[in-house]
């Protein structure tokens, strides 16, 4: 099976070697641009893509200028890097369509974190596209979800949560951390939300329900 692919755009060097060496140790494959001409080049001539790394500040042609033409023709992942850490900036970036916002400085084993968490959900990586536990198997290539053989109606939100769920089961997760990755960062309203989707959630799944635990303050866990 051929290698993923990743572009890397950064006018600095030493970020981009530094980001491509943590990519590579993945099993990725990495390509290069030193600024947004290039990266539109490189991104429109090869056409095998499957996400972008992107930083904001760059000569000839802005990070931001690169999405445009990128979302104009492609829903490819994209991940933001930027010195910057104004609200108004993320905003912007999420009205154009970057799926991550990454703050330099970062650590880069953060970045690959999210790097294999953005192409999970794109379903280019699939080796978890099946979770199981106990009586619930949730598939997400056929996008359904059984509890002991019989079929569960969810809807869009309500089956990324359960899948975000399970992925983490046994870890405690905050109202922020689940609206940062089940929203991916597209909703900004009351976290309170996330109440009532599990609410909805521990409806339909019956007994399962149980599985999903509340932590008073703080967001909720998954274990049996």
């Amino acid at each position: 099976m051929d290698k993923v692919k990743i572009l890397v755009v950064d006018d600095e060097s030493r970020m981009r070697k530094l980001v491509r060496d943590f990519l590579v140790k993945k099993d990725y494959a990495v390509v290069e641009a030193a600024d947004g001409q290039e990266a539109i080049d490189i991104f429109f001539e090869q056409q095998d893509i499957s996400l972008v790394i992107l930083d904001v500040m760059m000569p000839k042609m802005d990070g931001w200028e690169v999405l445009k033409e990128i979302r104009a023709y492609s829903k490819v992942p994209v991940i933001m890097l930027t010195a910057k850490g104004d609200e108004s900036d993320e905003l912007s970036g999420f009205e154009l369509g970057v799926d991550e916002y990454i703050s330099k400085p970062f650590s880069p084993k953060i970045l690959v974190a999210r790097v294999d968490a953005l192409l999970r959900r794109s379903n280019l990586i699939n080796e978890e596209a099946k979770l199981e536990y106990k009586e619930i198997v949730l598939d997400k290539a056929s996008h359904t979800v059984t509890i002991s053989g019989k079929n569960i109606e969810l809807s869009f939100k309500e089956f990324e949560l359960l899948a975000y769920f399970m992925e983490n089961k046994g870890l405690a997760l905050s109202r922020e951390k689940i609206l940062n990755h089940v929203w991916n960062y597209d909703y900004f309203g009351d976290a309170r939300t996330i109440d009532t989707h599990v609410k909805k959630l521990r409806s339909k799944m019956g007994e399962c329900g149980d599985y999903i635990k509340t932590i008073w303050g703080m967001g909720y866990k998954f274990e049996a």
